[in-house]
């Protein structure tokens, strides 16, 4: 796609700092890092989302996910890592490749804080049942 920022790095003309490539996957270090190491990995083929994505190509970027992550631990001697993926204007995309970040974590005071709001139960116990019965019944077919 001419106008994707992460086509055109996988193109090469907006350099990057690669640390993984094959014929399916690419992998850099994000401009922008939350903690040392930020790193991310899109497929080579333009996607805009997970959506998108066939099981092949999804395939193609997970079966190397295990590879990054474990390098980054190696190398940086992190103890915990977010694997974080927004899909769509209201998850917070603004590159519109897909992309999966790696944020590698070395304390809780590294300056990346994810919050889930659970102290709001706003889903009763009877109503996530439904809602699994009726993915189960979709995952079936």
């Amino acid at each position: 796609m001419s106008d994707c920022v992460f086509c055109k790095i996988i193109d090469g003309s907006i350099p990057s700092a690669k640390i993984y490539e094959d014929e399916h996957v690419y992998a850099f270090m994000d401009i922008m890092p939350v903690t040392k190491g930020h790193t991310l990995i899109i497929p080579k083929n333009h996607k805009e989302n997970v959506y998108e994505l066939s099981e092949e190509e999804a395939s193609n970027l997970f079966k190397v996910v295990p590879k990054i992550a474990n390098a980054l631990q190696e190398s940086f001697g992190s103890v915990g890592m977010n694997l974080l993926n927004n899909n769509g204007t209201p998850a917070g995309q603004t590159v519109f490749h897909f992309h999966l970040h790696f944020i590698p974590r070395y304390d809780q005071t590294d300056g990346f804080h994810p919050t889930f709001n659970t102290k709001e139960k706003t889903f009763t116990p009877e109503v996530i049942q439904d809602l699994a019965k009726e993915l189960f019944e979709k995952l079936k077919n």
